[in-house]
């Protein structure tokens, strides 16, 4: 059996308890299986067990990862990259929120790193899923964003693979090159990311965009879930 991978742009997601049954519902538990993180824009590490917090008790972190298949766990996203990575061999599973400052700070290479020492993973034994988030057509950044990424030792051949001019001289961020690139560096073969290479502001009539709606946005939620071992 696969891991089960779900990402989800329909439905705005806030702490509404029946909104976060309907995702429960989806991903095969009850709403105090699911577990979820306080997200901050970093790359600090949550490992999910079964018994543990639920939904109502988040840890401060922006990876997740879990071995438990009676649990589901995800990171909400409006723009930013949701990465989902599955462990074909063990069953384990992560997830990253991946915005410029995640991606900066490698938080795709974090999650790989975290399952490789907690649950023994082989990178190469592991998929990827990056959904839906701003895409290079939208991802407009000042130049401060260009320097995080310089300053958090990126290579200048990355930053001219990952920036492209827009307007104005303002650079255009492409997360999902980037958060492709990483994860392939970290050990997980090329054929085994799928990247999504949907634009959440260009589709914001459908995806929530926090650059096209602003505070209005609502949240999408990228979840997984272990796979039971046979």
């Amino acid at each position: 059996m696969a891991s089960h991978l779900f990402t989800t742009g329909n439905l705005r997601l806030t702490d509404d308890q029946g909104e976060w049954e309907k995702v429960a519902g989806r991903m095969g538990v009850s709403t105090a299986r699911l577990r979820l993180i306080r997200q901050v824009h970093g790359v600090a590490v949550a490992i999910a067990r079964g018994g543990e917090a639920g939904p109502d008790l988040r840890p401060e972190a922006d990876v997740i990862i879990s071995d438990d298949p009676d649990v589901a766990i995800g990171v909400r996203v409006a723009d930013c990259a949701p990465v989902l990575v599955a462990d074909r061999r063990t069953g384990a599973v992560g997830a990253a929120h991946a915005g410029w400052r995640g991606t900066a700070a490698q938080a795709a290479v974090v999650a790989v790193a975290a399952m490789t020492s907690t649950f023994g993973s082989n990178p190469r034994d592991l998929v990827a899923a990056i959904g839906p988030c701003l895409g290079p057509c939208c991802g407009e950044v000042g130049p401060e964003v260009v320097e995080s990424f310089r300053e958090g030792g990126h290579r200048e051949s990355d930053l001219a693979r990952w920036f492209t001019e827009g307007v104005f001289g303002r650079a255009l961020l492409d997360l999902w090159t980037a958060n492709q690139d990483q994860l392939e560096r970290a050990g997980v073969p090329g054929g085994h990311i799928h990247v999504a290479a949907i634009c959440t502001k260009s589709h914001a009539s459908s995806l929530h965009s926090y650059r096209a709606h602003g505070r209005e946005a609502g949240r999408m939620a990228g979840l997984i879930r272990a796979r039971r071992a046979p």
